[in-house]
């Protein structure tokens, strides 16, 4: 493979790394959305899409792993390389979050309709959000990008542990919408692991930008 098409490979690897990132966030968006408004035919596009899914991240990885037995890469190239396989996993993981919030939606679906006093929608936006700026970290290459969605997470850990505390207090004073809150509490633990997968790229954008591995550490980095 001569240099010329080895660029062309890793921008082919983008490319669908970028793809990949639209169908997770969209499997995400359906997914809330079936949420608030218990739409089962969202839910089963969700459900639909996880073969799509399964099949683009099948496909990144071989390019992957092609780009890195053809050629001897620059470190700064082998860098990204990795860190597209790592990305690649966590968009996977994030669209299986989003498969996991319908099942939930699905089975509350079949119970009375309770009120519940949780900012699930409030909770998916951030989450979101974070997935999306680390993707556009990606995309620019910005390190400075990608650190934002770092500190981000916590306001997301946040949210989840207020959901924690309010549903709590109602299995125990509304036993009756036990099922509902639980419910609750399970899309709220996905919406944090979604989370947890958009700070996972965004240390690897740092790691591809800068060769800096800050997992486990405090989220501060120098320039």
């Amino acid at each position: 493979m001569t240099r010329t098409k080895f660029h062309q490979g890793l921008d082919e690897l983008k490319q669908k790394l970028l793809t990949m990132g639209g169908m997770a966030e969209q499997a995400v968006q359906r997914a809330v959305n079936a949420y608030r408004t218990r739409d089962l035919k969202l839910c089963q596009l969700v459900l639909e899409s996880e073969q799509a899914i399964n099949l683009h991240e099948r496909e990144i990885d071989e390019l992957a792993r092609d780009l890195l037995a053809m050629q001897q890469p620059m470190a700064i190239d082998l860098r990204f390389i990795l860190a597209v396989i790592k990305i690649n996993a966590d968009l996977e993981r994030v669209g299986d979050q989003a498969v996991n919030i319908v099942q939930r939606v699905m089975h509350m679906n079949g119970l009375p309709v309770a009120e519940l006093p949780a900012d699930i929608p409030g909770m998916a936006a951030a989450a979101s959000a974070m997935v999306r700026e680390a993707l556009e970290a990606f995309i620019a290459g910005n390190a400075e990008l990608a650190q934002k969605v770092l500190t981000t997470d916590d306001e997301v850990d946040r949210m989840n542990r207020e959901t924690f505390v309010s549903m709590e207090s109602v299995m125990a004073s509304n036993p009756e919408v036990l099922h509902q809150a639980l419910d609750v509490l399970l899309i709220a633990r996905n919406l944090e692991r979604i989370a947890d997968h958009a700070t996972n790229i965004a240390e690897d954008v740092i790691f591809w930008v800068r060769g800096a591995d800050v997992r486990h550490r405090i989220h501060t980095i120098s320039k």
